[in-house]
């Protein structure tokens, strides 16, 4: 074997340590020295559950890596050392440390930084940001002595901040620029709807609100003041008010960024200059920076199959999401908000459970272009794959969002999806794999998960994949395991069934 290239990673969050798993399982991995910095003092961990931490979660269960995998793949990894310097005319990375390493192929994955809107006293103490396991110390620590605590921002950090916050048995506000919550997400009504189950959890909401200014408080350690001459004091201000693209690097090696920030990239992922890569948060693709991990994820394959002397592209990635925001479920799917002309828009909205549900629709009705669901998120995925592949709709589309009127199912069954439809986008992995792996004899969900990856990145897709595998288990004749869990051994009949023998009845049916 020849003189090995060497392959430097700056970056090793998420979608770093995404690329490195991919690289080191791909056929490219003998080719190069593996070196990475990781300013942070620890490995990659799952922003995505970040907020488990005050839920009892520690670093180490947050952490993505296995103990060994650096030296199990010798790789040389830098902890607690920043890449700050690249001289591209002698291919060089310079850390803050001194450390210098010469690359022959280099990707950048430095990701993001909170955004603090630049108002006088936003670096007062007790102001802090929400982003990294040291910043959620540091927020539990200030939360011993507060007791008030308010998110700038009702995005979906700002809400997930929100709960932090609640779980630390702070009186909690959100505070928004926008009009109503999740803006990019949700339309009016949607967004109406989850401020209303939010604040029944007993947490404040004030839209429409721009601070100006953040003082002293009178009861409280922080005051803020808006422009609209409101104020609201305060222990805590947290700021989740969005993100900005971390490219300064790159800007100082004289990379192309654009012009409201971000690495500029090709389709292969590649900046201005090709020995140099940028994927995740910190790079801008068609004049987009992506803020969720799945296209973060899809960049770092594009890329491992790059060096691997493939031909791979990265053309864009769906930005459909679901999640719970502080118990409360919410999801929005493509064109969420109907800007497509033509579109046709269906709503049903239930006041009594707090549910709304938005379709958005082709003018033929036979096309699914978006879709909003607040409060009950349970169509998501057959909604999603409607969606993504193009199947035609249903004569009655709004079916798919109205209460079932009898036992028949209108949703997308499993086995209504091409081979190709994507089941897990964080991995992007197709229905053909899934069903490849049950095939091989990978016939329960955490050997099937284990095996695929599917439903080990955010977790979304694990009710579709389930549905995936009953209905592959069925057709092989194998006994479909309905347990509620793996480790509990009784079906939801069950559970209804014991219950009706066990517990008391308040009026006994009296025998004549």
């Amino acid at each position: 074997m020849g003189i090995k290239q060497t392959l430097v990673v700056i970056g090793n969050g998420m979608v770093g340590q995404h690329f490195l798993a991919s690289f080191v399982t791909g056929s490219g991995k003998d080719e190069y020295e593996i070196v990475t910095f990781c300013e942070e003092p620890r490995p990659a961990y799952d922003r995505v559950h970040l907020s488990e931490f005050f839920s009892g979660k520690t670093a180490e269960d947050l952490s993505l890596v296995d103990s060994n995998f650096f030296e199990q793949h010798n790789i040389t990894i830098h902890i607690g050392d920043k890449a700050a310097k690249i001289c591209r005319a002698s291919k060089t990375v310079v850390s803050e440390k001194g450390i210098t390493i010469r690359y022959d192929k280099l990707v950048l994955a430095t990701g993001s930084f909170p955004f603090v809107p630049p108002v006088p006293g936003h670096d007062r103490a007790h102001c802090l940001v929400y982003r990294t396991i040291e910043d959620l110390i540091a927020i539990r620590e200030s939360a011993k002595t507060g007791k008030v605590g308010v998110v700038v921002g009702g995005g979906l950090l700002g809400l997930e901040a929100a709960k932090a916050l609640t779980d630390l048995g702070l009186q909690t506000h959100v505070v928004e620029f926008a009009p109503r919550l999740m803006t990019v997400q949700l339309d009016e009504a949607g967004g109406a709807m989850l401020r209303r189950k939010i604040e029944n959890l007993g947490v404040t909401v004030h839209t429409g609100k721009n601070t100006s200014l953040i003082s002293d408080g009178e009861q409280c350690i922080n005051k803020m003041c808006f422009a609209d001459g409101d104020e609201l004091e305060t222990d805590i201000v947290l700021f989740s008010a969005g993100i900005r693209p971390r490219d300064d690097i790159a800007r100082d090696c004289n990379l192309e960024v654009g012009s409201r920030g971000g690495i500029i990239i090709n389709d292969q992922c590649q900046t201005a200059d090709p020995d140099i890569y940028a994927i995740g948060e910190c790079a801008l693709w068609n004049n987009m920076i992506y803020g969720l991990v799945a296209p973060g994820y899809a960049m770092a394959r594009t890329v491992v199959a790059n060096l691997a002397g493939k031909v791979a592209s990265f053309t864009g990635a769906d930005m459909s999401t679901k999640l719970k925001l502080m118990g409360v479920d919410v999801a929005s799917i493509g064109d969420a908000h109907a800007k497509t002309q033509g579109a046709l828009v269906y709503t049903y909205q239930n006041g009594e459970h707090d549910i709304y549900k938005r379709l958005v629709v082709s003018t033929d009705k036979k096309q699914l272009l978006g879709a909003v669901l607040v409060g009950d998120a349970s169509a998501y995925s057959t909604l999603l794959q409607y969606c993504l592949t193009g199947i035609e709709l249903p004569e009655h589309p709004d079916s798919l969002i109205l209460p079932s009127r009898s036992n028949e199912s209108v949703g997308l069954g499993p086995d209504a999806l091409p081979m190709s439809a994507q089941i897990c986008s964080c991995y992007d992995v197709t229905k053909d794999v899934i069903c490849q792996a049950i095939g091989a004899g990978f016939r329960t969900l955490s050997t099937l998960s284990s095996e695929t990856n599917a439903a080990t990145g955010c977790g979304g897709c694990a009710t579709l994949l389930k549905s995936v595998l009953n209905s592959e288990l069925l057709k092989l004749g194998v006994e479909v395991n309905t347990d509620i869990c793996e480790h509990f051994a009784y079906t939801r009949q069950d559970l209804f069934t014991l219950r009706l023998l066990h517990e008391p009845r308040k009026n006994p049916i009296k025998m004549r």
